[in-house]
């Protein structure tokens, strides 16, 4: 049973779901020839894994809390379309799961770049059609319209979150960086400061990452996490601090954490053990946003993300080959507004995944641990070869597709009168 206090406030659980499609092994000699790009084997392997020790088990525990405890446990998901679509492909029993766990009306989905990509620093254009797709792709599939965003690894600046109220979003989530806050705490509501009506809301990234980076380690001096002793760290917030936002990959249960470390006995527990005797209630970001009133605007000049301690963007764009592979891709966007082929369409959107250019990092310092974890390639510059050797063939096909659709294309009057003057 819940306690009763004359202030609820609330824990702001959002969790992130996505699969990049992996790429095959492209040789020089494919290029011109060969446009499948996808290791087929392995993604299909990886998404059925990850929905049999992840998504799947977690749906369900879900499902339970809320069952269990109902208005007063709500999370949020943002699920990305090349996880969807790889769903719908491969694991169509995920994807119900999904559906089912959103139905129970506890869940809100966000809305992102249907690829998970980094169009938002460079093509504002792009940026916005991937994410007017994702939106459409939710409403379609799980009858529900996102008011909330989340852009590609919580990057975010000024500009970028303008963009985003432009759009017709109500809040927008990011990192709650120490550089950006100083003194002050990400256990607020903020607003941006071009555009005051986007609220938005910070992540409180230490008690985010005890959960999703430091749970299973047992080096850790606080190891083991238990419920109650996380829940006394949200009870130590401060009185007049109004929502703890706690942001992890989906994939940190049962995937990063196996099912045999307690991550889901943690979950099942957290609940009960933060009802127990704190204020706090489970809140999406919709209704964080609704109920509070934002304590000043945040100011964001230089981009922001999620990723390694310095908390920038120089994990995806920090050394010249992420540079010259991410200005090579965005270098043919203005071709593709005349592309209509779907499979050039889909090869162009699926090629801005993040996930691609992240393989390419060379930081071998604060956090080169982790870009090894999760870099199938053996190392980064073998990364970048294969990358541009398919989007050499992306290229080409794209330049074949126009001067195909420029030699069908019917000669006008105007046309047959400059040809003879």
């Amino acid at each position: 049973m819940l306690k009763k206090f004359d202030v609820m406030r609330s824990v702001c659980f959002f969790f992130q779901v996505h699969q990049p499609y992996r790429l095959r092994t492209y040789r020089f000699f494919d290029i011109g020839d060969n446009h499948h790009y996808y290791d087929e084997y392995l993604n299909r392997s990886i998404i059925n894994r990850v929905a049999e020790r992840c998504y799947i088990p977690m749906n369900n525990l879900l499902i339970d809390l809320i069952k269990e405890y109902g208005e007063n446990f709500k999370v949020s998901l943002s699920i990305t379309g090349t996880a969807i679509d790889q769903m719908q492909q491969y694991a169509p029993a995920a994807l119900k799961s999904f559906q089912e766990l959103v139905a129970t009306g506890n869940v809100e989905l966000l809305a992102e770049t249907y690829s998970h990509t980094l169009a938002a620093l460079k093509n504002d254009e792009e940026f916005r059609l991937q994410v007017r797709k994702h939106s459409a792709k939710i409403e379609e599939l799980f009858g529900q319209k996102p008011t909330s965003f989340l852009n590609t690894e919580m990057i975010y600046n000024d500009e970028i979150g303008a963009s985003v109220a432009d759009m017709g979003f109500k809040v927008m989530l990011t990192e709650g960086a120490k550089h950006i806050l100083g003194w002050k705490s990400p256990n607020y509501l903020y607003c941006n400061a071009i555009n005051p009506r986007l609220k938005v809301l910070l992540r409180n990234y230490r008690l985010s990452d005890d959960i999703a980076f430091r749970f299973s380690e047992r080096k850790w001096n606080e190891w083991p996490l238990t419920a109650d002793k996380y829940a006394n760290w949200i009870k130590d917030v401060g009185d007049n601090e109004e929502t703890v936002n706690i942001f992890v990959d989906y994939e940190t249960f049962g995937e990063h954490n196996w099912s045999s470390t307690g991550i889901f006995d943690f979950m099942k527990a957290l609940p009960a053990a933060i009802f127990k005797d704190t204020d706090f209630v489970f809140s999406p970001p919709s209704e964080v946003a609704n109920n509070l009133q934002p304590i000043s605007a945040i100011h964001v000049p230089q981009p922001i993300s999620w990723a390694d301690e310095e908390r920038d963007t120089t994990a995806w764009l920090g050394n010249d080959l992420q540079d010259e592979a991410f200005d090579s891709l965005y270098s043919i966007a203005e071709k593709m507004k005349h592309v209509e082929d779907p499979s050039i369409l889909r090869d162009w959107q699926y090629m801005q995944t993040s996930d691609h250019f992240y393989y390419m990092c060379t930081k071998w310092f604060t956090d080169g641990e982790v870009h090894k974890y999760f870099n199938p390639y053996p190392s980064p510059y073998e990364a970048f070869m294969n990358y541009m050797n398919i989007l050499s063939d992306l290229i080409i096909r794209v330049d074949r597709y126009l001067l195909a659709k420029e030699s069908l294309t019917p000669k006008t009057d105007a046309n047959l009168i400059g040809a003879t003057q």
